[in-house]
């Protein structure tokens, strides 16, 4: 978990200034007609107000992000733990050789669908804050202090607003990922 958390940690730190010209970008509100900024025009624009620091904003909260990870593959393990001690006993009580077979895979992709769901659902505030910290201007200070006003403002709900739409991508992506990555694993130990 430790690596797990380091490697987050520096993919987070690397790339958060193309994450925040993502965002700036998306939340660009323009009138209709009018030329929409570009990625160069974003960088020169975040860069002539707060320097690099600018790039940077958020980036708490995308580190607040990494405990999903952990979250995620600590539940995955654990039910990956449990199919393979229920595929033992059954295999132990049958005398017969234990074999991979397409449901040991889609047992990994369920797994790795319900962890996804608990670790994303848990952690998901980070994820607005994170957008909130990204925004132009000064409204939004730090990770602590936009959880609070975005509580005060507008709720405890608006800390899940598109938590279903986040959802829906992220339960088959990851469902595939893990049983591709456990197939691959399988397929080269032989």
């Amino acid at each position: 978990m430790i690596s797990a958390a380091m490697a987050g940690f520096t993919a987070i730190t690397a790339t958060n200034p193309i994450w925040l010209v993502k965002t700036r970008l998306q939340l660009d509100a323009r009138n209709r007609g009018e030329k929409r900024m570009g990625a160069f025009e974003c960088v020169r624009k975040v860069y002539q107000a707060d320097g690099l620091r600018g790039f940077y904003r958020g980036m708490s909260a995308s580190y607040a992000g990494i405990s999903e990870t952990v979250i995620h593959f600590v539940i995955y393990e654990s039910i990956k733990q449990k199919i393979l001690e229920y595929k033992i006993a059954s295999t132990m009580e049958s005398d017969e050789e234990s074999v991979k077979d397409a449901s040991d895979f889609m047992g990994m992709m369920l797994a790795a669908a319900t962890s996804k769901t608990c670790a994303t659902s848990i952690a998901y505030p980070h994820e607005v804050v994170r957008t909130r910290l990204r925004e132009e201007g000064t409204k939004y200070r730090s990770f602590f202090q936009t959880l609070s006003l975005v509580v005060h403002e507008e709720g405890y709900g608006s800390l899940y607003r598109g938590l279903t739409t986040h959802l829906v991508r992220q339960i088959p992506n990851t469902a595939i990922m893990m049983a591709t990555y456990e197939l691959v694993v399988y397929l080269l130990n032989g």
